[in-house]
């Protein structure tokens, strides 16, 4: 497969599957409008095996689909996309939690992290309120099991809002949300029964 018929292959995929180019970028180590530039200008001429590799993986398609060699390691497990954003920010309200595709995950990475595949979700990240550690557009890899929830950054809703944010115990049985963005207003201490705990974050799919 030369660097057009790879081109279009890609693009075909992103369109079958969904996506963005600058999500894919951010995805392989690259600046935002790396995939863009490829795609519609051709540079780079061919996308690096690593990269094309770690597209294939995060749509969960055979490498062979890019120009690269059959996959040959174990089947993957598919974690569904929701089509929804947590809010980063001051919060989002969602009517619905559809599926738009999937993103497939090594079974033995899945295990390391304690969630199976039918336990979790992929949620895009709006919003700066949660920099340095998650960033706009940013998806992250939430278990979604019920169980009592411990310190760390969950995707929550509060008021009908959905959000990500980092939650902290109390005493009284309370929470703290905040942001780790300092430059953002922290949401503070609320009662545990007012707030709903949508899951866990455990991953972020871009390389740091």
């Amino acid at each position: 497969m030369d660097g057009s018929e790879q081109r279009r292959a890609l693009a075909r995929l992103i369109e079958e599957k969904g996506g963005d180019y600058a999500g894919l970028s951010r995805l392989i180590g690259k600046n935002p409008a790396y995939i863009q530039q490829f795609i519609k200008r051709g540079s780079p001429r061919r996308l690096a095996e690593d990269d094309r590799r770690t597209i294939a993986e995060f749509f969960g398609v055979d490498a062979a689909r890019l120009g690269g060699p059959p996959a040959t390691a174990p089947a993957f497990l598919a974690v569904d996309r929701l089509d929804i954003g947590a809010s980063a920010g001051p919060g989002a309200a969602v009517d619905h939690e559809s599926p738009k595709g999937a993103v497939s995950f090594d079974p033995k990475m899945l295990r390391g992290l304690g969630v199976r595949a039918e336990d979790a979700s992929m949620i895009r990240v709006r919003g700066d309120s949660m920099e340095p550690t998650l960033m706009d557009g940013d998806e992250i890899l939430v278990d979604r099991t019920p169980r009592a929830w411990r310190d760390g950054i969950h995707v929550i809703r509060v008021d009908g809002d959905l959000m990500v944010k980092r939650l902290s115990r109390v005493p009284g049985g309370g929470v703290l949300i905040s942001s780790d963005n300092k430059a953002v207003p922290s949401l503070g201490e609320r009662p545990l029964d007012t707030v709903d705990v949508v899951g866990r974050v455990l991953w972020v799919g871009r390389k740091l």
